[in-house]
């Protein structure tokens, strides 16, 4: 969309001294003279935009300029700020003061606006988070393959992707792309990544369809669980469900049916409970849980 571009190219200008036409052209996929039209209405929209010419020339903001936030209301800086600070979180750098001060905000009032609400993106795994996000960014950016290798439970694979989104979903972080191996796109979650490189070749965007970034879809939660919980479980599953996940018995027990993704991790997750689950169908499952329950049990015979 055109709005998203005006927005992107002063993102930009806003991060770099200078950059060229051809570079925004190039950034954008759109032709020089689109540029030229889009730095003609930033102008008009009130951000004093230079062209210098020559060796070192280029677009660049006018030294000194900060934008302006009065067309923000107090709330609105709010929510900007929580979400600069959110991305900190994964990021080696902090980009929440430099923004306040660029946007020639009053830092106090909207640290203190902000400061109720905390958002930690990161997780366990933080130290080997942030390089592969840093690292995908700048594939991303650059048009550049990825490959890495990536654990599931069939084993292990080294697989050869377009980057096209680092995505926050389902508390996790995935990485969203084409697969070349299986010439389709494919979601992959950052903390069953390792081994990531950045490969010296280029390639052309594809088209993404809606079908595509449908991640639902990606994940279907197509094999329906049925499973009876004792109610000291209640807990876990409002916290990972919420409270009308369950119904209850006529014995006080809890009575939960959802659908699951994959089947290995679901097995996993009812053992977790230990004795306090009984899963009741689909038959199958219940077979396999208490297969593995006999195999746990000679093991510590």
């Amino acid at each position: 969309m055109k709005i998203d571009r005006l927005i992107g190219i002063i993102a930009v200008l806003q991060n770099n001294k200078r950059v060229t036409a051809p570079y925004l052209a190039e950034k954008f996929e759109v032709s020089r003279r689109t540029i030229n039209r889009d730095i003609d209405e930033i102008c008009m929209a009130g951000i004093p935009i230079v062209t210098t010419q020559g060796k070192d020339g280029g677009i660049s903001i006018m030294d000194g300029y900060k934008l302006d936030t009065s067309v923000f209301t107090a709330e609105e800086l709010q929510a900007i700020f929580i979400g600069v600070k959110s991305l900190d979180s994964i990021s080696h750098k902090s980009h929440t003061k430099l923004l306040a001060e660029k946007m020639s905000a009053d830092k106090n009032a909207v640290f203190s606006l902000s400061s109720n609400i905390a958002i930690d993106l990161s997780s366990h795994y933080k130290d080997s988070l942030v390089p592969k996000i840093e690292m995908i960014k700048k594939a991303i950016s650059e048009k550049k393959l990825i490959s890495f290798r990536y654990y599931y439970n069939k084993g292990e694979d080294i697989k050869t992707i377009e980057p096209y989104l680092i995505i926050f979903k389902w508390s996790a972080w995935y990485v969203f792309g084409y697969c070349t191996k299986r010439c389709d796109f494919r979601l992959f979650k950052m903390n069953r990544l390792w081994d990531l490189t950045v490969v010296d070749m280029e390639f052309l965007r594809r088209e993404i369809s809606d079908v595509s970034l449908d991640l639902d879809r990606c994940l279907p939660d197509n094999f329906m669980i049925t499973a009876i919980f004792d109610e000291t479980e209640k807990y876990r599953l409002v916290e990972n469900y919420g409270p009308d996940s369950f119904s209850y018995t006529n014995e006080g027990r809890l009575l939960f049916s959802r659908g699951f993704t994959n089947i290995s991790e679901a097995i996993a997750w009812f053992l977790s409970f230990g004795d306090n689950v009984e899963v009741i169908e689909p038959y199958e499952i219940r077979s396999e849980i208490k297969k593995i329950a006999e195999n746990i049990l000679n093991k510590y015979k």
